[in-house]
């Protein structure tokens, strides 16, 4: 911890599906991508990899299945164009009131917002530039060599439960800093969040009610 006396800068992390937002975003955009009835499709063509995840209620691994459905080949720039559009609807119709409060509370402040999501990073970042935030740490897509084509495969694993706390801390190393030397202010709606909240010197369940700083 830092020394006694000395102050530590504020980072205040929001998780997004159900704390910033009304409704998860992950399924809407992977119909929005490939539509429905192709997600449907490619899913029930996959019941090796779709069967016992479901059977293990295996989040990570339905994620990863249904990533490799919608993405695998598909444009990254044409992706990147439905994900400025999806939101910008999120922005516009699913944020909720009380949370975005505090998050603005956290801004004027001068603290150090940033996204933690299991959400696609690629739809994360033009959100997190409506807000107003500068940093995303969320689960990403693999592109191929050229940079030009998603693979289907996540980079890495999905940014949930133990995970966030790994990546923020990774974030954190990247930005000269460390966990030791941040006061750090977390908020979360599920059991994805549990170890992000625990590991925040404040850790705040919204679910349901309105987050206070």
């Amino acid at each position: 911890m830092s020394p006694a006396g000395v102050s530590r800068d504020v980072v205040a992390a929001f998780d997004v599906d159900g704390t910033l937002t009304t409704h998860d975003c992950v399924v809407p955009f992977l119909r929005r991508v490939a539509g429905t009835a192709r997600l449907a499709a490619g899913l029930a063509a996959r019941p090796h990899r779709l069967v016992p995840a479901l059977v293990r209620r295996d989040r990570d691994a339905l994620k990863a299945l249904s990533a490799d459905v919608v993405f695998r080949g598909r444009s990254v720039a044409a992706v990147a164009a439905e994900a400025t559009e999806f939101a910008q609807a999120v922005h516009r119709d699913r944020l909720r009131p009380d949370t975005v409060a505090t998050l603005r509370r956290h801004q004027a402040d001068g603290h150090t917002v940033v996204l933690v999501s299991a959400s696609f990073a690629v739809y994360l970042h033009p959100l997190a530039r409506l807000l107003g935030v500068d940093h995303v740490v969320a689960t990403e897509l693999e592109t191929d060599q050229s940079g030009a084509r998603y693979t289907g495969a996540l980079e890495g694993p999905n940014c949930r439960a133990h995970e966030k706390v790994v990546r923020l801390h990774r974030w954190l190393d990247e930005r000269d800093s460390s966990r030791a030397r941040v006061e750090l202010w977390a908020y979360g709606d599920s059991s994805g969040d549990r170890e992000l909240l625990a590991d925040a010197d404040h850790g705040v369940w919204v679910a349901g009610a309105a987050a206070a700083a």
